[in-house]
């Protein structure tokens, strides 16, 4: 006898304290250097756009961007260890692409760390530019610094 599997819809859901255990655990697994639980709160006092990609009750991924005068900063896009390489990162920055035009942005700006050549690569697919580079940005292991590749993408 073969099971009948139910369809479980995949969609997006605002970011809100009571989701910060999940997001912090996808985080603590994604990242060696992963975002606080502070850092969340205060994207979600700071009234960010924090979006959760979600199949059913299961979190796919999240990504956390902030709106300025003419352009949108994306500063967190996480997709969950385990759901990784099955093209949630794409569709989490169409839905960033397509808040930002409604926002009125003419352009998503980003910082990925240099050794992350995975997400690098996922942002050059999408469209997105290398135009510059920051030194000692992002903090590493044994209290070093990693230099980030700043990405653009034209709206």
């Amino acid at each position: 006898m073969n099971a009948i599997l139910k369809p479980v819809e995949v969609g997006f859901e605002a970011m809100a304290g009571h989701h910060l255990d999940a997001v912090l655990r996808v985080e603590r697994q994604a990242y060696a250097q992963p975002w606080s639980r502070n850092n969340f709160e205060d994207t979600l006092t700071s009234g960010y756009e924090a979006q959760l990609l979600m199949a059913g009750d299961t979190l796919l991924g999240y990504f956390v961007a902030m709106k300025g005068v003419d352009e949108v900063h994306l500063l967190n896009l996480t997709v969950a260890p385990g759901y990784q390489g099955q093209g949630w990162a794409r569709i989490m920055l169409e839905a960033l692409a397509v808040w930002a035009r409604r926002q009125g942005a003419d352009w998503l700006w980003l910082e990925v760390r240099v050794g992350n050549l995975r997400a690098a690569e996922v942002y050059l697919a999408h469209g997105f530019r290398r135009v510059g580079l920051r030194k000692n940005y992002y903090p590493a292991a044994d209290g070093r610094r990693e230099d980030a590749v700043v990405m653009s993408l034209s709206l």
